[in-house]
């Protein structure tokens, strides 16, 4: 981590500068860890807050017993953001995969959440976005992305899914 002092900032904040950078790192191993154990399924979505811990568990019920498929969720508590990770340790399973979507996608559209949080939607999730997103949000995305790429070279095909004339722009 780049230590840039915003602690020095922040009223009320004790914790110095040895323990932030300690936070962080744990925060940055989860990830790391959970892939050295197996195969993870990585979901970055945005939920009410309220929500967070309840989707985790939610999510350890559907995939079923933790020693074959481990849920972990960490993120971003103050926004909404979740970092739900699937860990499998035998590797990739087409079995966790189909419990697990389009579950989460719909789950997370059930309480009015994004499928994509601060990662962007890349190209496994753009064809869940209507479940969260009306026509004409994704209209205004098309014609923004039309605004800034007229010439459609800026990852095609990744971020929306086929509009009615069948362009991903």
């Amino acid at each position: 981590m780049q230590w840039n002092g915003w602690h020095r900032s922040c009223p009320g904040h004790t914790a110095g500068r040895q323990q932030a950078e300690d936070i962080w790192r744990l925060r940055e191993g989860v990830a790391e860890a959970l892939s050295r154990a197996g195969a993870a399924y990585k979901y970055d979505v945005s939920v009410p807050t309220e929500q967070m811990y309840g989707l985790v568990e939610e999510a350890q019920r559907v995939v079923g017993d933790p020693r074959m498929a481990l849920a972990v969720g960490y993120g971003h508590i103050g926004d909404g953001n979740l970092h739900l990770n699937v860990s499998v340790p035998t590797g990739w399973d087409r079995d966790v995969e189909g419990k697990l979507e389009p579950w989460i996608y719909e789950r997370v559209a059930g309480v009015k959440g994004s499928i994509s949080a601060e990662h962007g939607l890349g190209q496994a999730k753009h064809n869940f976005l209507p479940l969260c997103k009306g026509e004409a949000e994704i209209g205004l995305m098309r014609a923004l992305k039309s605004a800034l790429d007229p010439r459609g070279i800026l990852n095609p095909y990744k971020y929306l899914p086929a509009g009615r004339e069948g362009s991903s722009t």
